[in-house]
């Protein structure tokens, strides 16, 4: 995609309706949204974080981008207040984020590739959360993946990037977004409670999944937390594990059973469908999640080509 000769255009809300999502579905936005979350899956087939992935200079950005959106967490802390949750300092942290989103995407990219960013800062600005909720979901990384997909569309980053972009830009993600929970208290956005895969991600459990296949940890081993604990530096969905056993309290079955019943499942493959299946039903064809993200011409509502 060449952004010399290319009409970007602002972001659009276009799903307010179940005709829309249908609409949505058979979009081009959707198939390859799709394509690049599977491919990702399979570019990390049996590595492990700490395995020796090639990082471009590209990705190297990125993850300099994340640390100082973590080095603002450093530098606001969060405010005393009477409610426990949604700590009010996460919106200054915020706005200087939507401030200084354009002037960070400059300093990343070519400036060949600026009026892109038309469209790059609305998935990347809408990636971290919800200021005036002050809570983060699986739409809001759901963002960031997009915002990672248009990147690859641009060319900024390309097939030699798929792992490092996983294992190193993602995980990075991963890390903040967890600061910025615990820091600010973030709530779920549209949690399950118990009933939901995880009250903040997604795409770590099915990424990680593949991480896992043919290897020697069985998912029954994901109910142990000292095996989690053990193996979280290695493997994504270990890490997501540990966490999840970091910050609640309780027998795992009950506060994590969507989790428990995949422990039951005997091969890390059929996990990997399994969670494939229910993206799909729980995120991306779900009105309540879908209705929030946004398209412009890199992510089209147009349909898509056969």
């Amino acid at each position: 995609m060449s952004s010399s000769s290319h009409a970007y255009v602002p972001l659009k809300k276009e799903i307010k309706t179940m005709g829309d999502v249908a609409k949505w579905q058979k979009s081009q936005a959707f198939k390859e949204y799709l394509a690049f979350v599977e491919t990702l899956s399979a570019s990390v087939l049996g590595k492990k974080i700490t395995d020796d992935i090639h990082q471009t200079e590209s990705c190297s950005k990125l993850i300099e981008v994340l640390d100082v959106l973590s080095n603002w967490i450093d530098a606001i802390p969060p405010v005393d207040q009477p409610q426990r949750f949604g700590n009010k300092a996460y919106r200054t942290w915020f706005d200087k984020l939507t401030t200084n989103s354009e002037e960070i995407l400059k300093g990343m990219l070519d400036e060949k590739d600026w009026p892109s960013i038309i469209e790059l800062q609305g998935y990347f600005n809408d990636g971290f959360g919800n200021s005036t909720r002050i809570d983060y979901g699986t739409g809001h990384e759901m963002n960031f993946a997009a915002f990672l997909c248009c990147l690859f569309k641009l060319r900024y980053l390309t097939e030699v990037d798929y792992e490092a972009a996983v294992l190193r830009v993602f995980e990075r993600y991963l890390t903040l977004m967890r600061k910025l929970q615990t820091v600010y208290m973030m709530e779920p956005a549209g949690s399950h409670g118990v009933w939901g895969l995880d009250d903040f991600q997604f795409l770590p459990f099915y990424w990680g999944s593949s991480q896992l296949k043919g290897g020697a940890i069985k998912p029954n081993a994901l109910t142990d937390p000292a095996i989690a604990k053990n193996i979280s530096q290695d493997f994504m969905f270990m890490g997501c594990v540990a966490y999840i056993n970091e910050v609640k309290t309780g027998p795992f079955a009950e506060h994590s059973n969507v989790l428990w019943g995949i422990s039951s499942v005997p091969e890390w493959s059929k996990v990997n469908s399994g969670l494939m299946k229910m993206y799909k039903a729980e995120v991306l064809l779900k009105l309540p999640v879908i209705q929030h993200f946004s398209f412009g011409t890199m992510l089209s509502i147009n349909p898509a080509e056969v």
